[in-house]
């Protein structure tokens, strides 16, 4: 009987340790294939957003309100805008532009020596 009940404690003990082992596992492997395919759903997320129509709009009427400020601007402060605009024009497509925004930007880029 004392055997029996020692084999009933370590049957227990292995069933606990087996789900425990079962638990782990699957929480690691949902962490792995997290840290595996989240990079590339967000870059997925990222380049959708990039090509939406709100998007591009949005961009093109912040690029012509910095225009209206650059061209409001004493000399001094026009360098810094030009920066900027710049900055924020550059990782957008030039053919999302209308026409007087992309001349504007190519005469910026002109005078800072950029073309």
């Amino acid at each position: 009987m004392g055997k029996d009940i020692l084999k009933g404690i370590g049957a227990f003990i292995g069933v606990l340790l087996l789900v425990a082992a079962i638990g782990w596992f699957s929480m690691g492997n949902e962490f792995f294939m997290f840290k595996v395919f989240a990079p590339k759903m967000e870059q997925v997320r990222r380049k959708t957003f990039e090509e939406s129509k709100a998007y591009r709009q949005g961009m093109v009427q912040e690029l012509q309100n910095m225009q209206f400020e650059y061209i409001k601007a004493d000399s001094v402060h026009k360098a810094a805008l030009a920066s900027v605009i710049l900055h924020r024009a550059a990782d957008f497509k030039e053919e999302d532009m209308p026409k007087d925004l992309y001349d504007f930007i190519e005469k910026l880029k002109k005078d800072q020596g950029l073309r």
